[in-house]
């Protein structure tokens, strides 16, 4: 894909998500759960000393906002891990795809699938919870959206558990 300046598009989360990287080694099922599993980590790693030190005086301010934004970093790095985690035996399913092709290409899409999930649902639950510490866009509508990504973190896990 090109984009308006007829740039490639490499290594945007859109691509990273929709695996369409021209490149057919940066493709593969481990390598987008290891880019995700970066993705969140930096970012994780990033927003956690933001709010320690660039924020700390804006979230003492709001009570329970501290708390709040240490649970969204929380989170975010913890599934950072299980997504690394997950990465290589995406590798080693995809693998085996010589013997047993069918299922074993579904338990590939399966734990692609719930990683992707986890991913999703990660950047919905942590980033609406930072909306909301920062009073950043509609209350009323990052507060459904936390719960919401929640439950793709829990799906994820299910379906990651199902694929095993």
């Amino acid at each position: 894909q090109k984009d308006c300046d007829g740039a490639n598009e490499r290594g945007t989360v859109s691509n990273i998500m929709t695996n369409n990287n021209n490149n057919d080694t940066a493709s593969t099922p481990s390598n987008i759960l290891r880019r995700c599993a970066c993705l969140l980590g930096a970012s994780g790693v990033t927003l956690g000393a933001f709010g320690a030190h660039a924020l700390k005086n804006t979230l003492s301010r709001k009570p329970g906002a501290a708390d709040n934004w240490k649970t969204a970093v929380t989170y975010q790095l913890f599934h950072a891990c299980a997504l690394l985690a997950l990465s290589p035996h995406a590798v080693a399913a995809q693998s085996r795809l010589k013997d047993k092709i069918d299922s074993t290409l579904e338990k590939n899409n399966m734990m692609l699938t719930g990683g992707k999930m986890m991913f999703a649902g990660t950047i919905l639950f942590s980033g609406s919870i930072y909306g909301l510490c920062l009073d950043v866009g509609p209350k009323k509508l990052l507060g459904p959206i936390t719960p919401l990504g929640g439950l793709l973190m829990i799906g994820g896990w299910i379906y990651i558990g199902i694929s095993a």
